[in-house]
C-alpha cells in the first residue's frame, strides 16, 4: 500500500505540475501582454480570456483528482446556485488541500473564484504577476496604531478595496475569504486564547469592507465548513491518496443591509458586524464539533 500510495503522490504531482506548465505559458504570456498595455481598450478582452484559461487549469486538474484520487467528499449544500449572482464565500481554514476541496466542490458550481491575497504576494516571480493579471484582489490593512501615528490613512483600506472589487461590478464572482487570517494549528489556538474548540478567531474587518465595496452587489453569503474527520492533511498526504474522506457542508446566508457601513469609523455598526461575525463562527464551531462526535461515535 505505501508504493501504491507512494505512485499515487507522484502521478498527482506530475499531472499538476504538467497542467500548470501547459496551461502556464499562455497565462503568463498574457498576463504580460495585459501589463504593458495596461491602459488599453482590449484589458476586458484580456481578462476574459486569462480566467478562461485559469477555468480550464482548474477543470483538468479537478478530473484527474477524481479519476486519480480514493478521497470520498460528502458535501451538504445547495446544489446549484442562482445564474448572474455575485457570492461572498467564508471557510474554515486548515490545510493547503482546503483551496482543492473548494475548487473540486465549486467549479462551474458557483461563478469564477477570486481568492483574497496578502499584498506581499504580489512581489512572488511568475505567480505575483499571474495573481495580479487575473484581477485576485490585494488587501493591506492598516492596523488602529499605524492610523494613530499618520491619520491620513483614515479610510484608505475602504478605498482600496473599493478600487479593487470595481473590477467585479460588471461580471458575477465568488470572492472567497478566509476569515482566520491563517491555517488552524493547535499552537495558534493556544496563542490566541481561542473561544471555539475548531477554529480560530475571525477577523471581519476585511469582510466588512468588501461588503460594503461592493455596494450591496454582493447579497448571499456562501457559508462553507470544511471537516477532516482523520486529522488536518499536508498537500502530499491529499496527492498521494490517504485521506479517505473529507466532510463539506456549505449554506446560503442572506446578507441584510444593515451589514454594510463604515467599519473603521463607526463604532455601533462595527460591533453589530462583529456580532454576526462570532455568530457565524460559534455556529460554525457546534457544526465541526457534530461532524468530530459522529465520525468517532462511527468508528467505534
Amino acid at each position: 500500500m505505501l508504493l501504491v500510495s507512494i505512485a499515487r503522490g507522484i502521478l498527482s504531482l506530475l499531472l499538476f505540475t504538467l497542467t500548470t506548465l501547459v496551461i502556464g505559458v499562455p497565462l503568463i504570456s498574457l498576463s504580460l501582454f495585459k501589463l504593458v498595455a495596461y491602459r488599453s481598450t482590449y484589458r476586458p478582452l484580456l481578462t476574459r480570456w486569462l480566467d478562461k484559461i485559469a477555468s480550464a487549469w482548474m477543470v483538468v486538474n479537478n478530473a484527474h483528482q477524481c479519476w486519480l484520487l480514493p478521497t470520498r467528499i460528502h458535501y451538504e449544500g445547495p446544489e446549484q446556485f442562482t445564474p448572474r449572482q455575485w457570492f461572498m464565500l467564508v471557510v474554515n481554514h486548515q490545510s493547503w488541500v482546503d483551496i482543492l476541496v473548494l475548487l473540486r466542490l465549486f467549479t462551474r458550481r458557483a461563478p469564477y473564484f477570486k481568492f483574497f491575497l496578502k499584498t506581499s504576494l504580489i512581489w512572488i516571480p511568475v505567480l505575483g504577476l499571474a495573481f495580479w493579471a487575473l484581477d485576485f484582489p490585494f488587501m493591506r490593512r492598516h492596523s488602529k496604531a499605524q492610523i494613530a501615528r499618520d491619520p491620513s490613512l483614515a479610510g484608505k483600506d475602504l478605498a482600496t478595496t473599493q478600487k479593487q472589487c470595481e473590477r467585479y461590478s460588471a461580471k458575477p464572482v465568488t470572492i472567497i475569504s478566509y476569515l482566520e487570517g491563517t491555517r488552524f494549528t493547535p499552537t495558534k489556538h493556544r496563542e490566541q486564547a481561542s473561544p471555539y474548540q475548531h477554529l480560530l478567531i475571525p477577523k471581519a474587518g476585511g469582510l466588512a469592507f468588501t461588503l460594503t465595496a461592493m455596494n450591496g452587489r454582493i447579497n448571499t453569503l456562501l457559508d462553507v465548513t470544511i471537516h477532516y474527520p482523520a486529522g488536518r492533511p499536508n498537500f502530499w498526504q491529499y496527492l498521494s491518496g490517504q485521506v479517505e474522506h473529507i466532510n463539506v457542508v456549505a449554506q446560503e446566508r442572506s446578507i441584510e443591509a444593515n451589514l454594510l457601513g463604515d467599519y473603521a469609523n463607526d463604532e455601533q455598526y462595527r460591533r453589530r458586524f462583529q456580532a454576526w461575525v462570532n455568530a457565524l463562527w460559534q455556529e460554525k464551531d457546534a457544526l465541526l464539533e457534530r461532524l468530530s462526535r459522529n465520525e468517532n461515535r462511527n468508528s467505534l
